[in-house]
């Protein structure tokens, strides 16, 4: 699990590094895409819904993302964009296209029809994360600004 941890880290920083993410911000991001990847791989080993690993792992990213935007007083997207990179139903996606270009419509609409259920559970769970009232996170700038 080390390994997944540590391969997500770095798909998330070098998805930064090509999106011009400012330095001092990558490494945090690195690991919150980890984070997000660990959560999404273990409730997906342990047997839960697609739903159910998409939308937790997603929640969880946007939370933590928050709480870096709020500790290094920086944009969200700076975290969770490059943090979703691991998360994203790439092969689906992929799949989805490659059955549609041949004509096989019932492997396409199967394989479209989860990958789109994949897709709307990651945005869920950002939204919802987003969604979380800001003092909340303000209460840990406050802790911040107690211990200076």
């Amino acid at each position: 699990m080390i390994i997944q941890f540590l391969v997500a880290m770095v798909a998330t920083a070098a998805f930064s590094i090509l999106y011009s993410v400012p330095r001092k911000n990558i490494l945090a991001g690195a690991v919150a895409g980890g984070v997000g990847w660990i959560i999404y791989f273990t409730l997906e080993k342990v047997g839960a819904d697609t739903i159910v690993y998409a939308f937790t792992s997603a929640f969880f990213l946007g939370v933590i993302s928050r709480i870096c935007a709020v500790l290094f007083k920086t944009p969200v997207t700076l975290y969770l964009l490059p943090g979703i990179f691991p998360i994203v139903p790439g092969a689906g996606i992929y799949y989805t296209a490659y059955y549609f270009f041949m004509n096989d419509m019932a492997s396409f609409t199967r394989n479209g029809l989860e990958t789109a259920k994949i897709a709307l559970a990651i945005s869920f769970g950002i939204i919802f994360a987003l969604s979380i009232p800001h003092e909340i996170f303000g209460l840990l700038r406050k802790l911040q600004r107690e211990e200076k």
